[in-house]
């Protein structure tokens, strides 16, 4: 079977020999079963078939007996001496997977166990308390823009590689230098199909708008009624699906909690339960303002961001083309947000802007020993020029470097001791 390349397959490879469990958390239908299968792919051609056995927690059968004497089921699959590797998938399912798992850790000390798990609110709560010290997780998310130019063209997925990693190395302190770039124009008619119709691997390998939008409705309702109603025992559907559309119409923007309240009919104590399960299951990220100066930059509500641009416009229902777009800047913020995520990982922290006089800018990039300052400007740049919130921030704490995102332009410009890169968007 062919399989689309996901980064996170090389990753996985790495942790192969050791003995912790590894666990693969991410939203509905990101792929994660696929993933178990090409690892299986990866170690039978390593260590051959019959060592390797693939299990699904959504067949019930298999649940009921691994739940009921889970050492004794798994020791059936095991009939000669060597290393056995256990692939589990769907194993939010599982009662007490935590505690059972644990069990089989500690006792069959031969064995490797991969799991994956829809919820990340099982995964790390009850699971993840009994697997302390024994579990490596990672989170698989709907294809990057180099997975999704992947599947559409080869050449490109690599060109934009190369670039990508100018951007890596920026944030991570190097310097590269600026010159013209004949293919920017190329990738941006990529990047306005991933941005309208998002990154889910069901969504990309479908052929047309319609069925796109069938894929996408799937992948809301399917969420709303297995994720929330039935396993995490959301009683209202319709007050839930209320709150994710009104957030979906501000994404970008700062959370107002009382006009969502007031919008959705529901009290403050539900929204902040409804916010926090859409980050645990990586629907909604919120930023929160950076400040050092307590008096004049706020300190209080997050902005709203989604992980995945195609869900959000399936809920605000428009798929028009970029450029014709009143909210093409909130939607590349939002591109850029995720790829800033993904790129600095657990090294630093992604806050915004915001003083008390308004001024503002969209990203700052808190690293251990720096910050960034990223601001995105969608839009046609002729030459160099500095937004005033960017300015603002390069006055009051003076970062070696600072970033404007544009459309297609490239440049550089110094700011008093400040380095201004202007970089495209297709560089993210």
């Amino acid at each position: 079977m062919n399989y689309f390349e996901r980064e996170l397959l090389e990753e996985l490879k790495k942790w192969l020999e050791r003995r912790e469990i590894l666990a693969i958390k991410g939203p509905r239908q990101s792929g994660k079963t696929t993933l178990l299968e090409m690892l299986q792919a990866v170690l039978e051609e390593k260590v051959g078939e019959e060592n390797i056995l693939f299990l699904t927690f959504e067949d019930l059968e298999v649940r009921e007996k691994f739940e009921t004497a889970p050492k004794e089921f798994i020791d059936s699959f095991i009939l000669n001496a060597g290393r056995y590797y256990f692939l589990l998938d769907e194993f939010h399912y599982v009662k007490e997977g935590g505690q059972r798992l644990k069990l089989l850790y500690d006792t069959l000390r031969t064995t490797k166990f991969v799991i994956t798990g829809s919820s990340s609110l099982e995964l790390r709560g009850e699971t993840a308390t009994y697997l302390t010290g024994r579990l490596f997780s990672f989170e698989l998310l709907p294809f990057n823009f180099y997975e999704f130019l992947n599947t559409r063209d080869k050449r490109f997925a690599r060109i934009y590689k190369e670039r990508n990693s100018l951007v890596k190395n920026l944030l991570n302190g190097t310097d590269f230098s600026v010159e013209e770039d004949i293919f920017v124009d190329d990738l941006l008619k990529f990047l306005n199909e991933f941005i309208n119709y998002g990154g889910y691997p069901e969504v990309v390998k479908s052929g047309n708008e319609e069925e796109k939008l069938m894929v996408l409705k799937n992948i809301v309702n399917t969420y709303i009624d297995k994720d929330i109603i039935n396993f995490l025992n959301i009683t209202d559907a319709l007050k839930f699906k209320r709150v994710l559309t009104l957030l979906s119409s501000i994404c970008g923007n700062i959370l107002r909690y009382e006009a969502i309240c007031r919008n959705s009919n529901t009290y403050y104590k539900e929204v902040v339960r409804i916010l926090d399960i859409l980050q645990q299951t990586y629907v909604v990220d919120l930023i929160r303002p950076y400040h050092m100066n307590l008096v004049t930059e706020l300190r209080k509500n997050p902005k709203v961001y989604f992980l995945d641009s195609g869900l959000r416009n399936y809920l605000i229902n428009n798929f028009s083309e970029l450029d014709v777009r009143v909210d093409k800047g909130i939607l590349a913020e939002n591109f850029v947000l995720n790829r800033l995520k993904s790129i600095v990982g657990d090294k630093g922290i992604i806050h915004f802007w915001r003083t008390t006089a308004k001024a503002e800018v969209d990203f700052v990039v808190e690293m251990p020993d720096r910050l960034i300052p990223v601001e995105v400007k969608f839009e046609p740049f002729k030459k160099e020029k500095i937004p005033k919130g960017l300015f603002s921030f390069i006055r009051t704490y003076s970062p070696a470097i600072a970033i404007i995102v544009t459309n297609n332009f490239l440049g550089e410009k110094m700011v008093n001791k400040t380095k201004v890169k202007f970089i495209p968007i297709v560089y993210f």
